[in-house]
């Protein structure tokens, strides 16, 4: 009863709107002397690159038998036009630094030669 059943991928858009992505139909033979124990079969699906900023929403996948239908809990995916560029200082902050030092030993230096006289 159990081993025929479809799976499919779909997303719900932020109006609610839902788009099917994927959908196949599984028929899985039971090995002899596995009839009755409990199965677990992994599927992947993997989604290509987004096509554009309203591919933004959670992405479903449910399972359905003749009279059971199992739903996942959803990923929640948020498409944007620039990829996340992480801002990096390092080169602010080196070149803020030797000017401080090289005003502090200006600095240093004038005193020195200031008090000598």
């Amino acid at each position: 009863k159990y081993t025929k059943f479809s799976i499919s991928y779909y997303w719900i858009n932020s109006l609610g709107q839902k788009t099917s992505i994927y959908h196949r139909s599984e028929n899985v033979p039971i090995p002899p002397g596995e009839e009755n124990k409990t199965a677990t079969i992994p599927y992947d699906h993997t989604i290509t690159s987004l096509e554009n900023t309203s591919s933004t929403g959670t992405y479903y996948c449910d399972v359905k038998w003749d009279d059971i239908q199992i739903m996942g809990k959803g990923v929640f995916v948020l498409a944007r036009d620039t990829g996340y560029v992480e801002t990096f200082y390092v080169w602010e902050i080196l070149i803020t630094l030797t000017v401080l030092l090289a005003v502090l030993s200006i600095t240093a230096t004038a005193l020195l030669l200031w008090k000598r006289k």
